[in-house]
């Protein structure tokens, strides 16, 4: 009998420790010197990631990532184990950039990595800026840009039997997709059954219903 395939739900924490600074090899602990508006002195703790390539702006991108469907737009999202959260965490992809990459490049590359699909990087209008988010700024100055990335399910490397995900050796993720319109229902019915929601997916969930509710 051949051996069940790993799934993110396989992992677990094991422990729990203090991590010395020369072990550190993906994010770094600084204390921030700053005066406030008074002019007082004072200090912030905060964590750094130490993969940023020299002159990025960003650490990396988030995906949105649609495919075109004849019953309407669905959106690809993701099921990992994330060690910080102890859970299977419900994501878009995403993925750090490379150096000399742009941003748009960085998310066709992830998505093919990561999901196997081919896809097209969105030209969205940015008016004064990239698009940059910080995801937890009064914690960390890790950042972001969100690409919106369309995918056309007609082509034949797009069929399922074609997908060919890149993943490294210490990636376990599967790939699922859910109709844009249902997001917002789809994320309350899997937290429910004790996934955690990614702040990204929830976020543009949140979005989507606001739209209905306010008939944006």
């Amino acid at each position: 009998m051949s051996k069940p395939k790993p799934t993110p739900a396989d992992a677990k924490v094991e422990s729990i420790e203090p991590l010395k600074d020369e072990d550190a090899r993906w994010t770094k602990l600084v204390k921030i010197t700053y005066r406030d508006p008074t002019g007082q002195r004072r200090t912030w703790e905060s964590a750094e990631r130490s993969t940023r390539p020299p002159n990025s702006a960003i650490d990396g991108v988030g995906i949105v990532a649609i495919l075109q469907k004849p019953t309407g737009p669905e959106i690809l999202l993701q099921k990992q184990f994330r060690p910080p959260t102890d859970k299977v965490c419900i994501e878009v992809p995403a993925g750090l950039i490379d150096a000399g990459e742009t941003p748009e490049e960085c998310a066709v590359r992830e998505l093919r990595e990561e999901t196997g699909y081919v896809g097209v990087a969105q030209k969205v209008e940015r008016r004064g800026g990239m698009g940059v988010m910080f995801n937890d700024p009064g914690f960390t100055n890790t950042n972001l840009c969100m690409i919106h990335v369309s995918i056309d399910t007609s082509l034949a490397e797009n069929q399922s039997e074609n997908l060919k995900p890149e993943l490294e050796e210490n990636e376990f993720i599967e790939v699922f997709s859910v109709p844009l319109k249902e997001l917002w229902s789809e994320c309350q019915r899997l937290e429910g059954e004790g996934f955690a929601i990614d702040a990204r997916v929830g976020t543009l969930a949140e979005g989507v219903e606001l739209a209905r509710r306010w008939g944006l």
